[in-house]
């Protein structure tokens, strides 16, 4: 049997449900403007990370919460515009090792003021210390829970 939702708890899901709408309906609206979509500064961002910027693509997607097959399609997108590239993964015949290019850490370098601009005007500007302590480990949690 469905347990319905309280009343205040519809509220909190209706504000959170909002939340998740409209912050990266508007972060993503900024960064196209910058001239890359949220999934591009995403790939870009994660590839950045790591100290020789390449990853494997099973573990890239693992981390990025895609398909293989998802990261696939969008790093040949990448890959035509010079921003990352690919070679085969000695390890997984089915795989490719991303690498982020000179071209692609630059294009990021260039994005990221802009992008973390939005990102405070959008949220952290709007918070107080305490209360950006709280959202980050209700998100934490949230975000580690199992499948």
């Amino acid at each position: 049997m469905t347990e319905w939702l309280t009343a205040d708890e519809e509220r909190s899901w209706r504000a959170v449900r909002r939340l998740l709408t409209v912050v990266p309906s508007r972060l993503a609206r900024d960064l196209n403007q910058l001239g890359l979509s949220m999934a591009d500064y995403e790939v870009l961002s994660t590839l950045s990370e790591k100290p020789d910027r390449r990853w494997g693509l099973k573990d890239f997607a693992e981390k990025m919460q895609w398909s293989r097959s998802r990261l696939s399609h969008h790093a040949a997108r990448m890959e035509a515009r010079g921003l990352i590239d690919r070679e085969p993964d000695p390890d997984d015949a089915r795989g490719s090792i991303y690498h982020l290019t000179d071209h692609g850490f630059d294009v990021l370098a260039e994005a990221a003021p802009g992008h973390l601009d939005s990102v405070r005007r959008r949220l952290v500007d709007h918070l107080t210390p305490e209360e950006l302590a709280v959202l980050e480990r209700v998100a934490t949690r949230i975000a580690d829970l199992p499948d």
